[in-house]
Parts: structure tokens; C-alpha cells; sequence
């Protein structure tokens, strides 16, 4: 079968948002209660490693940088017979909002509101009850920037929702985690190219910066 890539277009950074899922403590604090979920740490911490990195240039270049952790009540009364990672949520306590393991990691909270954080987000879908769409719509966003974890879930489900919602998607392979080396790898290299636009955050930053010193 022939491969199949999306072809790249020009990006303007004040019609770009990135979209940050699920950089909370429950993934990748050293007590986080899912970090086990996570197979390959070191993998884990390099990745928040370069999304930092990447926000740090971004921050003040008119990209639009938006926080969507996932959160849920005490009890977890937006849950209706969880199964599969939804059911590992809630059977081990993670993600309660007001609690550590909810809340963002110190190093993107220290950001403060130069990142607008999205509350609702109690699925795999960073869509789903949240008011992304309509912050996207505002902004008057056309190409969306993904990162965060995990990479078969949120982020895959939620690429897949901002391309029916006629939004370019772009995954930057070197900002998302896997449960497994292997299962990122297949995503990104057999997956996430029949839709989206595959690059790296050097990448994008480079184009970024490269479109900002051009206008």
C-alpha cells in the first residue's frame, strides 16, 4: 500500500492554537497515581521536557496556548459504567479535581494564565464538554497543535474530532506518551499520518518564529 501523508500548509501563529492535554500529576509526578500506566519514564520526562521548551518560544509569538487537563467530581458521577483506561480512573482514585494528582505539573502551572486552561474534561475527548470548540472558534483558529498524554486515547480521539469539526491537526511526535514505546510508534508512524500533519516541536517552532519575523 502506498503511504499516505497529509500535505503541509503555511501556518499563521495567531490562527494556531496549541492544545495541551493531560499534563497533570497523576501522569507524571513521581507519586502520580497512573504514572505506572506510562511504561518508559524517561520517555515521559523528556517529552514534558521539549512541550516546556516549546511553550517557552511560543508564549509571545501570538499562538494560542490552551490546557485541557481531565478532571472529575468526587465519586465520579460523570462516569456511567466506565470501561477500559476510564474504569483504571476512576477504580484508582485519579484525576479528582481539587486534589494533587488533578491538578497541572508544576511546570506548566508555572506559566500562570499565559496558558488558558479548559475545565469540563472528564473523557477522552478534550472536546467533549469543555469549551475548546468554542474558544478555537473565537480565536479564529484553523490549524490546531496537539500534545500531551496519551497517545492512543485523548490524543488520538481528539485529533480525530478536530478534523470532522474542519480544523488542520497537527501532532508533535516528540510532545505526546504512550503506555508503550511500541504503541506510540505505530500511532505515529501508521496512524496519525492518513490525517494529520506529523512534525516535532523544534519544528514547529522554527516555522513559527520563521512566519512571525517574516510579517
Amino acid at each position: 500500500m502506498a503511504s499516505m501523508r497529509c500535505t503541509e500548509k503555511n501556518m499563521v501563529p495567531n490562527k494556531t492554537a496549541l492544545i495541551l492535554i493531560g499534563y497533570q500529576n497523576d501522569w507524571f509526578h513521581e507519586d502520580g497515581i497512573l504514572r505506572p500506566v506510562i511504561e518508559e519514564q524517561a520517555r515521559a520526562s523528556e517529552m514534558v521536557v521539549h512541550s516546556i521548551s516549546l511553550i517557552t518560544h511560543l508564549e509571545n509569538t501570538g499562538v494560542l496556548l490552551l490546557s485541557v487537563p481531565i478532571q472529575f467530581q468526587e465519586g465520579y458521577p460523570e462516569m456511567v459504567d466506565p470501561v477500559g483506561v476510564l474504569a483504571t480512573v476512576r477504580d484508582s482514585g485519579a484525576f479528582l479535581a481539587g486534589t494533587h494528582g488533578g491538578r497541572a505539573i508544576d511546570e506548566i502551572a508555572a506559566f500562570g494564565d499565559r496558558i488558558t486552561e479548559l475545565s469540563g474534561h472528564c473523557g477522552i475527548n478534550a472536546f467533549s464538554n469543555t469549551a475548546l470548540d468554542r474558544e478555537l472558534r473565537a480565536g479564529g483558529i484553523e490549524d490546531v497543535v496537539l500534545s500531551g498524554a496519551l497517545t492512543s486515547i485523548c490524543i488520538d480521539t481528539t485529533a480525530r474530532t478536530a478534523l470532522d469539526r474542519g480544523f488542520q491537526v497537527h501532532i508533535l511526535t516528540d510532545c505526546i506518551v504512550g503506555r508503550t514505546a511500541e504503541e506510540h510508534d505505530v500511532y505515529c508512524n501508521d496512524i496519525f499520518p492518513l490525517f494529520c500533519h506529523m512534525t516535532t516541536s523544534q519544528e514547529l517552532t522554527a516555522r513559527i518564529q520563521g512566519t512571525s519575523t517574516a510579517a
